[in-house]
């Protein structure tokens, strides 16, 4: 996807965080005698699954805050304010907030994990080539190699090395689900790009770390989530054929 592009989303999706839940709870205000403040908040965190699914995690979070905003505004007393009352409306309005970031990171993760089934024919096709290198290879370095070419071209690398043997140093790392990691926090790639050092992409074969590519990236260029898992992939075709050799 072009930056622009995801630039583009990316704001339209903060502007319905901020907006959705705000909406949908004037909307709810003729109804304020009727329901109750679980009922509502119930509501609102629809609201807030909506924008996570459909937008990323920033956008979650944002809707989770501003739903527990307008629910404390227009739903417990004294209304039109953001003062709260009395206990129990504490309570429904912090569980809100926390309901809505757990199922905002949820509905994230669930639709980060719906692109693991790759339509894309192009990625396929790289997939099935490694396989049949996998099947026909005499050795797991010519798989390994294969791989490497593939890693360039699929995420339009700068260079891509294989390192066997033990871990050294903490580069960042390209993880299971697509995303990247640097330390112990992740790295937002839509926004970021990716770092701009070499990043490892680790090869297991048999639950046995055998070793790991070290991508080099190329300024500027930000591979989609999709390219980022079929990497993963071919990373695991070249473990697999190490480990079984």
């Amino acid at each position: 996807m072009p930056d622009f592009v995801r630039r583009h989303r990316d704001r339209i999706a903060l502007a319905a965080a901020l907006l959705a839940p705000l909406a949908v709870a004037a909307a709810l205000v003729p109804l304020r005698s009727t329901l109750t403040g679980a009922e509502a908040a119930l509501v609102l965190v629809v609201v807030v699954v909506a924008v996570a699914a459909n937008g990323h995690r920033p956008a979650g979070v944002l809707a989770a805050v501003s739903a527990a905003a307008w629910f404390d505004f227009f739903f417990t007393r004294p209304y039109q304010s953001f003062a709260i009352g009395k206990g129990e409306d504490t309570r429904i309005d912090v569980l809100l907030l926390l309901v809505g970031i757990a199922v905002s990171q949820l509905a994230f993760r669930a639709r980060r994990f719906r692109v693991v089934a790759i339509t894309d024919a192009g990625h396929l096709s790289r997939l099935r080539a490694t396989a049949d290198v996998a099947q026909a290879a005499k050795s797991g370095d010519e798989v390994v190699g294969h791989v490497r070419e593939q890693l360039v071209e699929l995420l339009t690398l700068r260079g891509c090395r294989f390192e066997y043997g033990t871990l050294i140093g903490h580069p960042p790392r390209l993880t299971a689900d697509g995303s990247v990691a640097v330390g112990r926090r992740e790295w937002d790639v839509d926004r970021l790009g990716l770092p701009d050092e070499e990043i490892e992409l680790r090869a297991y074969g048999n639950g046995r770390y055998l070793g790991r590519f070290m991508l080099r990236p190329t300024p500027g260029v930000t591979p989609p989530l999709e390219a980022r898992l079929v990497a993963v992939t071919l990373a695991d075709q070249a473990g697999a054929a190490l480990g079984g050799r």
